[in-house]
């Protein structure tokens, strides 16, 4: 039971958990671009947390991928396994936006 929990699967689940935070800003500046609207009537869209907000938090969720390779790839199975926790995290914030507001 101690090998389950580490402190690289806590690492992992702390990069799966803030990447997609941090990513989410840059997101949303190149779909403003995009789009031609302004930066801040998105955000807007992602504070007011309407169904809006489950779909760009999923898509800044995609660069937990490359996270997920790259730690695959090497070989560091607790980090992959704390990324995927960490994404998982999401999902219960995301079904409320979606289905409950």
């Amino acid at each position: 039971m101690k090998e389950n929990f580490n402190k690289e699967l806590l690492f992992g689940t702390l990069i799966g958990i803030l990447t997609p935070i941090l990513f989410l800003p840059i997101l949303i500046y190149f779909l403003s671009l995009s789009k031609g609207l302004n930066f801040e009537v998105i955000w807007s869209q992602i504070s007011s947390h309407n169904m809006n907000t489950s779909k760009y938090l999923s898509l800044a969720m995609i660069v937990n991928l490359l996270w997920f390779y790259f730690f695959l790839n090497r070989e560091k199975y607790h980090y992959t396994r704390g990324i995927i926790l960490g994404m998982l995290c999401f999902g219960p914030y995301m079904i409320y936006i979606y289905f409950i507001q």
